[in-house]
């Protein structure tokens, strides 16, 4: 029988992770006070977008909110996960990419708001980065604020853009000091929220983790 051990994020870390989102919520605050942006009156709901998350860190982060919740709401809410699945594969098998409302979402808000992740905070503002490789990318944001930015700027040099880079590397770090120096023997993280919440928090197998 395959023994199971949870990727427990500690309070520190923890405390270290949120101090990360508290940045991105500022500086998103920033880029979009200086476009105009707000998602007051937006005919779209960016929680039916679909999105990927790639650490132990943020799945870890998730199942601590989730924890705080009622059974009930929590059951609720897996059994939507698991739906969302479901719906998931049959979209996958036409060929289309899926546009399903988040598990999370009750009646158009986030039912986990304060444990929201990263893409989730940051999603909406036009965005940059540069890869550990050197290569730079650029991110256009939502397409309310793209027809605003439109409208307001002619160049593009002159938009207002979050740069992404230092704070992906703090999370980075901070999955590097959950996973210790075997980091590149965990499996890697490419899942939905739906499928974190389904699948239950993170777990390796023992004999896994202790190799």
């Amino acid at each position: 029988m395959k023994i199971l051990k949870e990727i427990i994020l500690p309070p520190e870390l923890s405390a270290r992770l949120e101090e990360i989102y508290n940045t991105m919520q500022s500086e998103y605050e920033q880029i979009a006070g200086q476009i105009g942006l707000t998602c007051s009156g937006c005919p779209d709901n960016c929680c039916d977008s679909y999105f990927l998350h790639y650490t132990y860190v943020e799945w870890s982060y998730l199942w601590k909110g989730l924890r705080l919740l009622d059974r009930e709401i929590l059951d609720r809410i897996t059994d939507r996960a698991i739906q969302y699945q479901e719906q998931c594969g049959k979209i996958f098998a036409r060929g289309e990419r899926p546009q399903l409302m988040c598990p999370l979402n009750d009646d158009g808000l986030c039912a986990l708001y304060d444990h929201r992740l990263m893409i989730c905070r940051m999603h909406g503002i036009p965005a940059s980065m540069t890869r550990p490789d050197g290569k730079a990318l650029r991110f256009p944001g939502c397409f309310r604020c793209q027809d605003m930015v439109a409208d307001e700027y002619q160049d593009e040099k002159d938009t207002p853009v979050m740069d992404r880079t230092e704070l992906l590397y703090k999370i980075s770090q901070l999955e590097s000091d959950l996973l210790g120096s075997k980091r590149h023997l965990f499996p890697k993280v490419k899942r939905t929220i739906a499928e974190m919440i389904a699948d239950g928090p993170p777990h390796v197998d023992k004999p896994f983790c202790e190799r």
